[in-house]
């Protein structure tokens, strides 16, 4: 076997282990709200992974036994990059996919926001005040949680007041006690709106419990072990947007009256290791999470 067919033996295997890698990481990023998935699909991209390291295992014999000539070697060598732009064009196929339908959902979340002065533009604040504090959390959390399904969730965390009567969500001064009854039923009606989308399925408990208190005075009483973090991130998120936002009833507060509250309410309200995290993000990134159409 000549030098430039061993070369090429050699860069073939090392590209068909990247694509293996790569495939791997694929399917770790595929399983979120929009491609969350069935047996059948479950089924296909495991016989897919079997394939590559069939293909990898037969580089590495016909490299090893056979010695192949420069013929054989370059149609394995083209043949790893085959793959390899497969593989790419997929994931930029999904990545496009995920995008437009996301900016698809944030333009009917805005237009369903948009019923009450008071919610208009808040459920996309919330979205990139997530999305910004996604960023930040530490590697050991963040590999829990997949971005995409937390994207969705904050911004359909609010869904659920499309049961809310008006009157109640338009209200100007102090809600009575049975308008509050109606108001802490908005998570559950969330719930129930999302029920149809069956890939909504992993992200409903975040959407259903993102009013829940560390202390254990939330909506509904929910122990802080059995908050999902997600939900915990939900809630610092929508508590700076409900702070930062204007109202018609109150003038928005500042950044760092946002900071100072979300402080104070650490470890009673809200998670106090997740606190800690967001209260580091720098000030011009939260601040430039405010929709475009929104003036503080």
């Amino acid at each position: 076997m000549s030098a430039i067919a061993l070369a090429l033996i050699i860069v073939g295997v090392v590209i068909m282990a990247a694509n293996i890698l790569g495939y791997i990481l694929l399917i770790k990023n595929i399983h979120d709200v929009l491609s969350s998935g069935r047996k059948l699909d479950d089924a296909l991209l495991f016989c897919g992974f079997g394939m590559l390291i069939f293909f990898l295992i037969g580089y590495l014999l016909v490299g090893i036994l056979f010695k192949p000539g420069l013929m054989v070697a370059l149609i394995l060598f083209f043949g790893s990059i085959f793959v390899f732009v497969i593989l790419l064009l997929i994931k930029n196929i999904m990545g496009t996919a995920k995008e437009r339908s996301l900016e698809v959902t944030e333009m009917l979340v805005g237009v369903l926001d948009a019923r009450d002065p008071n919610l208009n533009g808040h459920s996309i604040h919330v979205k990139n005040v997530a999305m910004v504090f996604y960023k930040h959390l530490p590697h050991a959390i963040k590999n829990s949680i997949n971005p995409i399904s937390l994207d969705y969730a904050a911004l359909m965390h609010d869904i659920g007041k499309l049961g809310v009567p008006e009157a109640i969500l338009n209200k100007p001064a102090a809600l009575s006690d049975e308008e509050w009854k109606v108001m802490r039923t908005h998570p559950q009606v969330g719930v129930k709106l999302l029920k149809p989308l069956k890939s909504f399925d992993s992200i409903t408990d975040w959407v259903l419990y993102h009013h829940e208190r560390i202390d254990g005075n939330g909506y509904y009483k929910k122990p802080e072990g059995e908050i999902p973090v997600e939900a915990k991130i939900l809630a610092i998120a929508d508590t700076y947007s409900a702070i930062t936002m204007r109202r018609s009833y109150k003038a928005p507060r500042t950044h760092e009256d946002a900071i100072r509250i979300i402080t104070e309410v650490a470890g009673t309200q809200l998670d106090k290791e997740l606190v800690d995290i967001f209260i580091q993000i720098p000030k011009e990134e939260l601040e430039q999470c405010m929709p475009a159409q929104v003036k503080y």
